[in-house]
């Protein structure tokens, strides 16, 4: 007897209008707030808002993020929570941090894969094979990584000229992409200051001066994976060992494979993001680098909606405001305030127009405190700009949530045979 196969979803007549629009909608809220900032930029005098320095920053601090929620939308679209990141990370990052010192660049990214891989195996037989609590697992993974590299780093990097027992020597960086010629006419269009074309070249200088080869790969990594999740058959099977993994079972799909190959791929991307804090970000290894950044990778993929647009705007959120803050703009996150009132109040009135009044009045409320708090003070306290960026992730989170859907057998433990 022929065993059905499952064959890869397209979008055609069938697809609902709401599933066509996304994207678009996405895309038209994205221009929106950037709009808004723009506004808001020359209202205050906050020009760092916008800057290339600022916006470089941000998409330095986001890549790592994006890189971790990429781990976790691969894992959890298998039906795999993945707590762990975190520890994949650190592993991803020691490991990226030795065979850089031993063997150069390359074969510092390949060790991170390779470590971060190993790191996803453990979580894979954990998890997947013994049926472990995910949860337990990955917390147990976050611990055993952090131990494990502390004693690694103290073995691998003591004694090394520039190392010590928690850090290693500085690393060299991987090549990037500057345009010359380009990036001064873009500096010198967004000196101007105009509304929304001198931050649109902003951004665009920010992209086309010291672009490392590693950031590419991120954005490149997102939009692959996108179309394998989705546009392949292979892609349909792992989303479908999520959904209903004894449905798959029944089709003949072979859900141990799939979950344990997402597993693994999502300590590879969590290595990743490991080795661009080594190599990027910073100039080499030291213990605790990650700092709860595979954490806000996870909030970042579940603020995506467990998809790959939708994470890299939250990871972007997340690198924006922290940017923003080692920056020192303490007059930036005085005027983000009034972006934020003014977003809440919006989507107040967006809310009792269809009809959620009570919603409405409440988003409506915090964004009157927001626009109050604006008006009456003219910088930030200092304890509010440490929290910004997890504030600001939580928030997101916090309003988003009701739109949320989560694979349908994401965290239950699967038997072969459960078809029946």
């Amino acid at each position: 007897m022929s065993v059905p196969v499952i064959e890869a979803d397209q979008s055609g007549p069938n697809t609902s209008a709401s599933t066509r629009g996304t994207p678009l909608r996405w895309m038209l809220i994205v221009a929106g707030v950037f709009a808004l900032v723009s506004l808001v930029r020359i209202l205050t005098g906050a020009d760092d808002l916008t800057s290339a320095g600022a916006l470089r920053a941000a998409i330095q601090a986001a890549v790592p993020i994006t890189l971790a929620g990429l781990g976790g939308l691969w894992s959890e679209r298998a039906g795999v929570v993945n707590i762990g990141l975190e520890g994949m990370m650190i592993m991803g990052a020691l490991g990226g941090a030795y065979f850089t010192v031993e063997h150069g660049v390359v074969a510092g990214i390949l060790g991170s894969i390779l470590f971060g891989a190993l790191t996803g195996t453990v979580h894979a037989v954990t998890t997947v094979i013994f049926g472990v609590d995910q949860i337990v697992s990955g917390v147990a993974i976050n611990i055993i990584s952090a131990g494990l590299a502390a004693f690694l780093a103290q073995a691998w990097f003591t004694g090394l000229e520039g190392g010590g027992p928690t850090q290693s020597p500085s690393l060299p960086r991987p090549p990037a992409i500057t345009i010359g010629p380009l990036n001064d006419a873009l500096n010198e269009l967004s000196a101007k200051g105009w509304f929304v074309i001198s931050d649109l070249a902003s951004l665009l200088a920010a992209l086309t001066r010291n672009l490392s080869l590693l950031t590419i790969l991120a954005f490149v990594l997102v939009g692959v994976s996108g179309w394998i999740l989705w546009r392949t058959a292979f892609g349909l099977r792992l989303r479908s060992v999520g959904e209903s993994p004894s449905a798959a079972e029944s089709l003949g799909v072979n859900v141990y494979f799939y979950k344990f190959f997402a597993v693994v791929m999502s300590g590879i991307f969590a290595g990743l993001g490991g080795v661009y804090l080594v190599l990027v970000s910073g100039p080499g290894y030291q213990n605790g680098l990650t700092g709860g950044l595979g954490y806000i990778g996870l909030a970042a993929m579940i603020f995506g909606n467990w998809r790959p647009g939708g994470l890299l705007i939250g990871a972007g959120l997340f690198g924006y405001t922290t940017a923003i803050r080692l920056r020192g703009g303490t007059i930036e996150l005085h005027a983000l305030l009034l972006v934020i009132a003014v977003v809440l109040i919006i989507l107040a009135l967006w809310q009792i127009y269809r009809g959620s009044v009570r919603r409405g009045l409440i988003t409506g409320g915090i964004g009157v405190v927001f626009g109050v708090w604006f008006a009456t003070t003219e910088s930030v306290p200092a304890e509010f700009t440490g929290m910004a960026p997890y504030l600001a992730t939580l928030f997101v989170l916090a309003f988003a949530a009701q739109k949320l859907r989560m694979p349908a057998a994401d965290g239950q433990v699967y038997r072969k045979g459960s078809a029946g």
